[in-house]
C-alpha cells in the first residue's frame, strides 16, 4: 500500500474525499498535524502534532454489498488490534469501532462509504492511534497512548508501515462470504465486554439504565444485547445505547 504524508490538513478523511479522483486505491494518507480531526457522529479527535498516527486509507471494496459494510469496520479494527498486540499491548474493540486497553481508549476509527445501488464504490477509512502523546488536554474521559502503556518512544514512519500492513491484510479477507465469517468470529473474540458477564448500559433517548449481556453484532453493525431483567434481546444502532464505564 502506498503511503502519502502531509505536513498538515484539516482531516485526512476530508482530504481523501476531496482528492478521490487523483488518489489510486489502495493508498494511505497520513498527516503530521490534523487541525480538525473527526470522530463518530461529529465528535472531535485530539492528536498533538507529530506525536500520533492520524491517517485515512482509501479502499475499493470487492465483493462487499452495502448491507455488509460493517465487515470493513471489523477488518480495520482487527488490523489495529493485531498491530498493538505485536507491540505487547492487549487491546479490544469497543462497539462500534473504538479500540480500548482495559477501560481506556487508544484508537478511534471513522469509516465513510460511497455507495451506488448494490455496490460500495469507495471506502475512506480514518484511523487515529495515540502513540507518543503523554498528556491529553481535551475533556475526553479516558484516553491512553502506547507510550503511556509501555514507556517507549516510537518511530512514527515505521509504525505507520506496520499498522497499514495489518489493516490491509484483514481488508483482503472481506471479499468472500467465508472470509467475512472468519473475520466476524475473530472480531467477536476480540470484542470489549463480550465475556459472558452482564454490564451496565444506558439508553440515551429514555435515560434508562440496565444490566445487559452482549450477544452479537449483526452484519449491518447493530449491537445485540440481552436485557438481564427481562431476557429480551434488543438491537441497537450507533448512539442508541451507551456503555457505562
Amino acid at each position: 500500500m502506498e503511503i502519502l504524508t502531509l505536513s498538515e490538513t484539516e482531516s485526512t478523511n476530508t482530504y481523501c474525499k476531496a482528492h478521490s479522483g487523483s488518489l489510486v486505491a489502495p493508498v494511505a494518507v497520513r498527516t503530521l498535524a490534523q487541525t480538525a480531526g473527526r470522530g463518530q457522529r461529529g465528535n472531535s479527535w485530539e492528536a498533538a502534532p507529530g506525536k500520533n498516527l492520524t491517517f485515512s486509507i482509501v479502499w475499493r471494496p470487492v465483493g462487499v454489498a452495502p448491507n455488509e459494510q460493517f465487515s470493513i469496520s471489523e477488518a480495520t479494527a482487527l488490523g489495529v488490534v493485531d498491530y498493538l498486540k505485536n507491540r505487547g499491548i492487549e487491546a479490544k474493540v469497543k462497539w462500534p469501532n473504538d479500540i480500548y486497553v482495559d477501560n481506556r481508549k487508544i484508537c478511534g476509527i471513522l469509516i465513510e462509504h460511497s455507495v451506488a445501488g448494490t455496490e460500495i464504490l469507495r471506502s475512506v477509512i480514518g484511523v487515529g492511534i495515540n502513540v507518543n502523546q503523554e498528556d491529553f488536554l481535551s475533556d475526553a474521559p479516558n484516553p491512553v497512548s502506547m507510550r503511556n502503556l509501555t514507556g517507549l518512544q516510537y518511530d512514527l514512519e515505521k509504525e505507520m508501515e506496520q499498522v497499514c500492513s495489518q489493516i490491509e491484510r484483514h481488508l483482503a479477507e472481506v471479499a468472500t462470504p467465508d472470509g467475512r465469517e472468519r473475520m466476524h468470529r475473530a472480531f467477536m473474540s476480540n470484542f470489549w465486554r463480550y465475556d459472558g458477564v452482564d454490564h451496565p448500559f444506558r439508553e440515551p433517548a429514555s435515560g434508562r439504565c440496565y444490566e445487559g449481556m452482549i450477544r452479537d453484532v449483526d452484519p449491518a453493525g447493530f449491537l445485540k444485547l440481552e436485557d438481564i431483567s427481562t431476557g429480551e434481546i434488543k438491537e441497537y444502532a450507533f448512539k442508541e445505547v451507551e456503555f457505562i464505564l
